[in-house]
């Protein structure tokens, strides 16, 4: 089992919770998260205990985020396309993938980890540079890697594993 393959299960997708997040609304929104977090988790300087609030508020839209929209009416589209190449990579133990699709992924979701870690270094010390080179780096891994994704689609769209996903 991949790690992704836990955390799509910690986030509970199913197959077709996996179409909902394939939702470009859900695609585009899910990038208010990491903001909302750290926002939430900043309050804590003025809130004091009335930012468990935010806090509280901002984990549930992270995993109501994946869920909480429809299928969406077409999958030919990036959004849509970056999702179920997610769910190729995270199926990669079981359906293999082409060798030019098998480094750079990880690379690029190491880039993200090591600004997530920035970010909760940065909301720990409440230090906005740490913080917003963090976000800076996690967005630029995840987009960089939402991109690939989208590319490792197009070229296993035609298996009959992932034929169900064309409409």
């Amino acid at each position: 089992m991949t790690i992704e393959e836990k955390i799509a299960s910690f986030f509970k997708l199913t197959d077709q919770n996996w179409m909902r997040h394939a939702n470009p609304w859900s695609v585009w929104t899910r990038y208010t998260v990491l903001p909302a977090i750290v926002l939430a988790f900043w309050s804590r300087a003025y809130l004091r205990m009335w930012s468990l609030i935010p806090i509280a508020a901002s984990i549930l839209w992270m995993f109501l985020n994946p869920v909480i929209f429809g299928r969406p009416k077409s999958t030919k589209n990036w959004a849509s396309k970056s999702v179920l190449g997610e769910r190729v990579w995270t199926n990669r133990d079981k359906v293999e993938i082409p060798k030019h699709h098998q480094t750079l992924p990880k690379i690029l979701n190491g880039v993200s980890f090591a600004g997530t870690l920035l970010v909760i270094w940065g909301m720990i010390t409440l230090t906005i540079c740490p913080t917003v080179l963090g976000i800076s780096l996690t967005y630029l891994g995840k987009s960089w890697f939402l991109d690939r994704m989208v590319w490792l689609y197009e070229d296993m769209k035609h298996l009959p594993e992932y034929k169900q996903w064309l409409y």
